[in-house]
Formats: C-alpha cells, structure tokens, sequence
C-alpha cells in the first residue's frame, strides 16, 4: 500500500513540476505558446483591398504570355552593345549550363539531354522574331526541353539574353 501511495504521489509532482515549466516557459518567453504568436493569427485585421489600377495594364506577364510571340517588341534596342553585353552576362548565368560556351546544346548539362538543346546559332534560331524567341525563353517550348524560365528570369533580362542570341550569328 505504501508503494501505491509513494507512486501516486511520484506521479503527482512530475506533473506539477511539469506544470510549472510550462507556466514559466509562457511567462518568460516573449512569443510563448504556439497558438499565441501572431503568425498563427492571420485574420485579426481585415484583408487590405487593393488600390486601383493595381491590375497590370501594360507590360505585365499576364499580357506578354498571351500575346501573339511573333508580334511581341524589345522595350530598348536589342543591338546595343550594353544591352548585348548585359544579355551576355546573363545567358552566362541562366544558359550556359544547358546551351554551353559554344551555344551549341552541348554544356554541362545539356549534353546529358537527349535531345540536346538547340543550337543558339543555327539558321532556324537566327531566322524567328524577337518576340518569338523571347516567348519561348520565358514560356517554354511545347514539346521540347526548354524550361519556361519566366518566374527565373527577369522581363528586361530574357529581352537582353534575346539581344545577346540574336548577336551571335550563324554558325558557319
């Protein structure tokens, strides 16, 4: 019987030594429990609404997706040699991998691919629009292997890697 009760009574203050870690847990932390930080209280004010014209009307992504590709324009000239320069910069850091040093579907990655990414400098590449290649930069190429890199890539730099495709040439 003593047992029993030396057990119970063992049991007893476990649990209000446990208690009072807690209570000293919540009074000592700033945050405190969980579900009393302010992360976890999403709706004690209300949604902001949006301001007017917030919706894009000109230049969003929304519209550049669903617009005609061939039909789509550069917003600065493609030809200048900063602009090249800037395309240059960042086909090396979103391109290379896949396209190589030689723009030939043969990088680092990319000559695992099969098929292997298309050669930037081929008549076929040289010869499509701007806007076309833009589109398929940004938005992928349905049935092929190119990503759609427009959440990746900023609007002006997928114009400028444009830029800087288009300077290449073709491949003699």
């Amino acid at each position: 019987m003593i047992r029993i009760v030396c057990a119970v009574f063992f049991v007893v203050l476990v649990a209000l030594i446990g208690i009072g870690v807690i209570n000293l847990y919540d009074g000592v932390l700033q945050a405190g429990r969980m579900w009393e930080t302010p992360a976890v209280k999403p709706h004690e004010q209300p949604i902001p609404v949006s301001a007017g014209l917030s919706v894009p009307s000109a230049n969003g992504e929304v519209l550049l997706r669903t617009a005609d590709p061939d039909s789509l324009a550069a917003p600065f000239e493609l030809a200048d040699p900063q602009t090249i320069a800037r395309g240059r910069q960042a086909y090396a850091y979103y391109c290379i991998q896949c396209h190589g040093t030689r723009h030939d579907g043969y990088g680092t990655v990319g000559q695992s691919f099969a098929p292997k990414p298309g050669d930037l400098r081929s008549a076929r590449v040289q010869n499509l629009p701007d806007g076309r290649i833009f589109h398929e930069i940004s938005y992928g190429i349905p049935g092929g292997r190119q990503p759609a890199l427009a959440t990746t890539i900023a609007v002006d730099d997928r114009w400028r890697i444009v830029g800087f495709v288009k300077s290449l040439g073709v491949r003699r």
